[in-house]
């Protein structure tokens, strides 16, 4: 989900589109990938939906970054990368 503001720069006015859903804190937990959301909410899925978490060895699957200013979430031992909205709309990554 979006919200739009107005910005005016240089004497142009621009629609900047703003993420509602960013994550402050994600982690792994018995089979889950869990995410807590700036506005208190936590989500979860588990690892089983992406290919990739999946059939990584436990302490590669934990080591989760946060990237994009909390809006997206990043495996570095995996080269893994997923949106909070796209989690948030059911979209896990590869699944295959």
């Amino acid at each position: 989900m979006k919200t739009w503001n107005l910005l005016k720069k240089n004497g142009m006015k621009y629609m900047v589109a703003e993420l509602m859903f960013k994550a402050e804190k994600a982690w792994y937990e018995g089979g889950f990938i869990c995410v807590q959301l700036t506005d208190k909410r936590q989500i979860k899925f588990p690892v089983e939906l992406n290919k990739n978490l999946r059939e990584a060895p436990v302490e590669k699957v934990k080591n989760i970054e946060l990237i994009c200013n909390g809006t997206g979430l990043h495996w570095p031992d995996l080269n893994e990368d997923l949106t909070v909205t796209g989690i948030m709309e059911g979209r896990f990554g590869q699944s295959a």
